[in-house]
């Protein structure tokens, strides 16, 4: 008897946490375009004469417990202006304001990866908490600048914010996969896209919704099962699509990092967001 009890105990610890998840209202908001960029620097193999008007986005997450999160940050800074054809940008942090969200209410920062386009934009938030991956803060704080071809699309800037607020105690770092620490919320490790990318699983109201961002550039990635033109690993980042399609409630809910036409699948809210449901 005391086993069946002990049993029924443990599956209940499991069981409950479940049923009592936290959820979250999803929203896709595009602040920019990136026009004419080059399909193959997002689909490997792509022709390289196909060109596509990029949307640059940013993810917002708004949970009943008043956690009003992002998933990557955007950028601002003027070089990236002269670098990119840049088109319909409005600052990540005034994009949201139709959410009725300002930069100060922004909770959490939960940060896919390094890159300049979507760290960029981690000082607009004042008050956020930073969730990144251990392996890529330890290396971009670090190792990676020991020689000249080991950072790319890393800014030293955007890096240096994330020292900052390490040092103010608002910065966490994600322990590897499934990472559960926010109820609601996992963490999981990426196709390599950068040193250790992740991406992030959503509790939404009626379903879970991956946010795969760059590991996952454009619906085309997945719908020919084709890796991303820009990774350290290829295999790995097949291997990570797959993963991330069998975590989403349905394929429709993994969500590309740049493909404008997350803005035609969803219901618009506004210009430039779209509620994920």
């Amino acid at each position: 008897m005391a086993r069946l009890v002990a049993a029924a105990l443990i599956l209940l610890s499991v069981l409950v946490p479940a049923a009592d998840m936290d959820k979250y209202e999803i929203y896709a908001v595009r602040y920019a375009t990136i026009s004419g960029f080059r399909v193959s620097g997002l689909v490997a193999g792509a022709d390289p004469s196909r060109r596509l008007d990029i949307a640059m986005m940013i993810w917002v997450l708004k949970g009943v417990d008043g956690r009003a999160a992002i998933v990557d940050a955007g950028f601002h800074r003027e070089q990236y202006f002269k670098q990119f054809a840049v088109k319909d940008f409005v600052k990540p942090s005034e994009a949201i304001a139709p959410l009725g969200i300002t930069p100060e209410q922004v909770t959490d920062i939960f940060l896919t990866h390094a890159h300049w386009d979507h760290a960029g934009g981690v000082d607009l938030f004042p008050n956020a908490r930073v969730w990144i991956q251990k392996d890529e803060y330890d290396y971009y704080t670090g190792e990676a600048w020991q020689q000249r071809s080991t950072h790319g699309g890393i800014d030293a800037d955007d890096i240096l914010e994330l020292v900052r607020r390490n040092t103010q105690g608002k910065l966490s770092l994600v322990g590897g996969d499934d990472d559960t620490t926010i109820s609601g919320i996992t963490f999981g490790i990426g196709g390599k896209h950068t040193w250790q990318s992740q991406f992030v699983v959503v509790h939404g109201a009626h379903h879970e919704v991956v946010l795969a961002s760059d590991n996952m550039y454009l619906y085309e990635n997945l719908d020919t099962h084709t890796p991303i033109a820009q990774t350290l690993d290829a295999v790995s980042n097949l291997r990570t699509q797959d993963r991330m399609k069998s975590l989403a409630s349905e394929p429709r809910f993994l969500i590309p990092g740049h493909d404008p036409a997350v803005f035609e699948r969803f219901d618009r809210v506004s210009d430039r967001i779209v509620r994920i449901e």
